[in-house]
């Protein structure tokens, strides 16, 4: 069985290959992400206070989190953040301000910020496009990577921002950069499940990649039962359903002296 990293094996991997990171949703995935070995994933509260959840996921590095437009005060954070860890998490994902990332991070909170695209915070960045394609826009991701360091995060989720930019981000901080359509030149590939899967029926990310079809076998699935259903409604109609064999039968004795007793 492999072994859980911790922030420090997480840390000793910096600039030595890349690790694989994926969003999950639900028990049946985390097992098949503990199965295939995936280094890190990203799951709900919900999940990860599962009581199954390290029944099935032992060894996968898990971070989860709360939007920080509903997280509370700073106080409410740091109790979310100690309840996640006591339930199974490694780590937080804080996409508030540095000074809340600091706060945890001096509570020895392990914490993951965000940089590039935030979809939280995208108002400030002209909307759902990339970051960082400007020399200015650059410079100014990688002074906030820099400030992410010095608050005491572990590591930033670094998303849709050009390669070249994050890369040269990776080789100047020792904090850990989880990419999210970010390029090779970061520590950490991050996928959404439902991406890599075919699940997701909407908008597909230009970074996100599909290696499996289940939403054409969803479907298919779903035809089945509909037919299945009307087969049992036909049966019915019928009389083919139900037969012998799906209902009990009395003693043919006891029978008549049941009938006996009500006549």
């Amino acid at each position: 069985m492999r072994k859980k990293p911790t922030v420090v094996d997480l840390r000793a991997k910096k600039g030595k290959g890349q690790l694989t990171m994926l969003r999950l949703f639900t028990l049946e995935e985390a097992a098949a992400a503990e199965e295939a070995g995936i280094d890190v994933v990203s799951v709900p509260s919900e999940l990860v206070t599962h009581p199954d959840y390290r029944k099935v996921a032992p060894s996968l590095f898990s971070m989860t989190g709360v939007d920080h437009r509903s997280a509370g005060t700073r106080e409410d954070y740091l109790r979310f953040s100690g309840q996640m860890l006591n339930a199974g998490a490694d780590a937080i994902y804080c996409s508030g301000s540095l000074a809340t990332v600091k706060f945890l991070a001096d509570e020895h909170i392990p914490v993951v910020g965000h940089v590039g695209l935030v979809p939280s915070r995208n108002t400030w960045t002209g909307g759902f496009k990339a970051v960082g394609k400007t020399a200015e826009a650059a410079v100014a991701l990688l002074a906030e990577v820099q400030a992410y360091e010095a608050a005491g995060a572990f590591a930033v989720e670094i998303e849709v921002v050009p390669v070249e930019v994050a890369t040269e981000i990776s080789r100047r901080v020792g904090i850990l950069l989880w990419s999210m359509g970010a390029g090779p030149g970061c520590d950490v590939q991050y996928l959404f499940s439902e991406d890599i899967l075919g699940e997701n029926r909407g908008h597909m990310p230009r970074h996100a990649k599909v290696y499996r079809n289940f939403a054409a076998e969803f479907d298919r699935l779903q035809r089945e039962r509909v037919a299945a259903y009307r087969e049992f409604i036909g049966d019915v109609a019928s009389g083919a359903y139900p037969e012998d064999s799906h209902v009990v039968q009395m003693d043919p004795a006891e029978q008549a002296e049941f009938l006996r007793r009500i006549t």
